[in-house]
């Protein structure tokens, strides 16, 4: 199975063609994978990424049996790039597009080395805030997804549990956090896969996808106008 996995939860913007066999015991195999790091260019980097991961790993978009994109959490704007990304094309090839939380991603390859505790993933949210969950030593997800500061979630670790940290925003609070900081700092498309390897083996039909925004977006519609008095 070839299975095309994004995600622009980050500033990250990341494709990768992954192929996935159908025996449980198969660890995703990643074919071709583009990455590449700005913030604010997610829509102008993300298809040139997707064409040129399938052109080095030798497939065309119709060769693509699946496609995973990261839900979240994550900036408002980068976010939803990838999911409308990952939506059209899927809707084009008539294939699954199947969403999974970006941080879970994160925790997946983060535990592959030694994890004393428990594991905190954390990336930027900008306005001084962090987005961040909680997993076990098998990334299985305990709590979370939430945004806080970095000063109130710091106050939460030994009620968590955390032996050690992972994820983009990690090694910039090292020093408050007081954690061991483990590598990856953004999904990697056989993380993506990974995560969803269960649901995209068993054939099932995927959720409707749904976004982590965790809070609304700075954009509201304008209000009424006020009536100017004439006199």
């Amino acid at each position: 199975m070839l299975v095309l996995a994004l995600d622009t939860a980050t500033p990250a913007v990341t494709a990768g063609v992954v192929e996935l066999t159908t025996a449980p015991s198969d660890p995703p195999t990643v074919r071709a994978t583009r990455i590449a790091h700005d913030a604010r260019k997610h829509a102008e980097l993300l298809m040139p990424g997707v064409l040129a991961a399938c052109a080095e790993a030798g497939v065309a978009l119709t060769d693509l049996d699946a496609i995973v994109t990261g839900t979240g959490p994550g900036p408002f704007t980068g976010l939803r790039v990838g999911m409308v990304t990952a939506a059209a094309l899927g809707d084009a090839l008539d294939v699954p597009v199947h969403g999974v939380c970006s941080l879970d991603a994160i925790a997946v390859e983060a535990v592959e080395a030694p994890v004393t505790g428990n594991l905190l993933v954390l990336i930027d949210a900008r306005r001084r805030e962090v987005y961040w969950a909680a997993y076990d030593d098998q990334a299985r997800r305990f709590d979370g997804p939430h945004v806080e500061t970095p000063a109130a979630l710091a106050a939460r670790l030994p009620e968590l549990g955390v032996g050690a940290t992972a994820g983009g925003a990690a090694e910039v609070h090292a020093g408050l956090l007081g954690r061991p900081v483990l590598s990856p700092a953004a999904p990697s498309p056989a993380a993506l896969v990974a995560v969803a390897a269960d649901v995209l083996r068993s054939g099932a039909a995927p959720e409707p996808l749904q976004p982590l925004y965790l809070r609304r977006p700075d954009a509201v519609e304008p209000g009424a106008r006020k009536r100017v008095s004439t006199g």
